[in-house]
């Protein structure tokens, strides 16, 4: 009858399935837009000239509830690199470990001396995103520079203000040496990047300078300007942030945005 007929070629199907799984769990396979057969040491090869290979994406906070194999490939989504376990921790693709980012960690170029939270200007739910500086001061005692002059748009005292700061002083600002200028043309570890800190941002570096490493117990200055007179600086003695005048030295301490 109909409902016998169905029940076989159910059963057919089954087992063809069985042997065809059986069988690709042993064999070569070669997945290729040209027909070509795999290589002979290779258990699976992928080959196209206009396609990629997609592994799974996951955030730091799922790739971290694995339990991984030797070897596990994940894209991190949260610090946008691929990773592989290597049987002890995960590591970057350029032989770094990929371990969750701490101040204090070095880190593309730097060290990093601020992680973004929620409610900062510029954070990203599930992103790192956040502040490195270079490792040593770039100056221990730089003016601020064009006293007597207001440079336009370098105002910004918040967190993400110190790149566009440094960026209008150095186009508004045409003396040489001073601290915006110095940070403006570092190329440090491989980054061209660097910029002087906002009032915030230096402050972040303040709070986390023993961690970071390498400070005076000097004045620095921010690119945070207040009139064509003075400038925002901050005492690495204590913490204290004032302003101060234009053409007085002080210590100099680069960063850049990770």
């Amino acid at each position: 009858n109909k409902n016998t007929i169905t029940m076989k070629r159910i059963n057919t199907f089954l087992i063809a399935l069985f042997m065809l799984a059986g069988f690709n769990l042993s064999a070569q396979v070669a997945i290729s837009t040209d027909g070509s057969s795999v290589n002979n040491s290779a258990m699976l090869e992928v080959k196209s000239t206009n396609k990629g290979f997609l592994p799974p994406r996951v955030t730091q906070a799922q790739r971290d509830a694995i339990t991984p194999a030797i070897g596990l490939i994940v894209y991190n989504s949260t610090t946008n690199k691929p990773n592989y376990y290597n049987g002890t921790e995960w590591m970057n693709y350029d032989g770094t470990s990929a371990k969750p980012l701490e101040i204090g960690d070095a880190y593309e170029g730097g060290i990093v001396a601020y992680i973004l939270q929620s409610g900062d200007p510029g954070y990203i739910a599930g992103k790192i995103h956040g502040i490195i500086a270079a490792a040593s001061d770039q100056s221990t005692g730089a003016i601020w520079g064009c006293l007597y002059t207001a440079i336009s748009g370098a105002d910004g005292t918040a967190l993400g203000t110190g790149s566009q700061n440094t960026s209008e002083i150095v186009a508004g600002c045409s003396e040489s040496g001073i601290a915006a200028r110095i940070c403006n043309d570092l190329v440090l570890n491989g980054y061209d990047d660097w910029y002087l800190p906002s009032k915030d941002e230096l402050n972040k570096l303040y709070q986390s300078r023993v961690l970071i490493g390498g400070f005076a117990v000097e004045w620095y200055w921010s690119s945070s300007e207040v009139s064509n007179l003075i400038a925002w600086g901050q005492d690495f003695r204590n913490g204290y942030q004032s302003y101060y005048y234009k053409d007085g030295p002080h210590h100099v301490r680069a960063v850049r945005a990770f």
